[in-house]
């Protein structure tokens, strides 16, 4: 995980053991079921650990912050958030099964204390009003992210930036944000993920937050 070591080099020796752990566990579980494309198997550190950790060069959380990442399908961008700051609280969700049995068990296999995946939806959750931010990767467009996300989403804010969602997004962003709710559009602030990691892979990557 050379990348994720030049771009983040104060890492403790417990987070790089724990990075080292997550390619030969997709290899393996790649294997039973579809986690990510097969494709993407080589590319596993930039374009879906590395990616996730963008999200962490946008924004800081304080101690104790709880995020939920909606629709982590193979635990993009949980995981590697989980690992990178282990003072913040991770719930990680998603609607298919089998999916979230391969994060529980790498969650067990990476000994993450402040990480939990559940086999639910974003409008299924029963807990309400419960999380600083909802984090995303390539799940839906933002209307409907903003949507199931902003019953989930503390009134109490402590962080620089409103609670509110955080989307990876690639391509053209102006209709997701047309299509946004008129208050919505005036508390949208994007960042280019090549700002944070000068890599061919992330042309056109954003990371976006809309205020919930």
């Amino acid at each position: 995980m050379d990348a994720i070591t030049r771009y983040f080099p104060n890492l403790t020796d417990r987070q790089r053991q724990q990075f080292e752990q997550l390619p030969d566990f997709y290899r393996e579980w790649n294997a039973r079921i579809n986690l990510i494309s097969r494709q993407d198997l080589d590319n596993l550190e930039i374009k879906h650990v590395l990616h996730s950790l963008a999200i962490a060069k946008a924004f800081s959380f304080v101690t104790g912050a709880r995020l939920l990442d909606l629709g982590t399908g193979g635990g993009f961008p949980g995981i590697p958030l989980a690992i990178l700051l282990p003072e913040v609280h991770f719930t990680l969700i998603d609607g298919t099964g089998k999916k979230i049995a391969a994060v529980q068990e790498l969650i067990k296999t990476l000994t993450l204390t402040n990480a939990i995946a559940l086999h639910t939806r974003a409008e299924e959750m029963k807990q309400r009003q419960a999380f600083d931010f909802v984090v995303s990767r390539a799940v839906a467009p933002l209307p409907q992210l903003l949507q199931w996300s902003q019953p989930l989403l503390r009134k109490k804010h402590q962080h620089a930036y409103p609670n509110g969602l955080i989307a990876l997004k690639g391509g053209n962003l102006k209709p997701e944000i047309d299509a946004l709710p008129g208050k919505a559009r005036e508390y949208v602030e994007v960042f280019a993920v090549q700002d944070f990691f000068p890599e061919s892979a992330f042309e056109e990557k954003w990371v976006v937050y809309v205020q919930g």
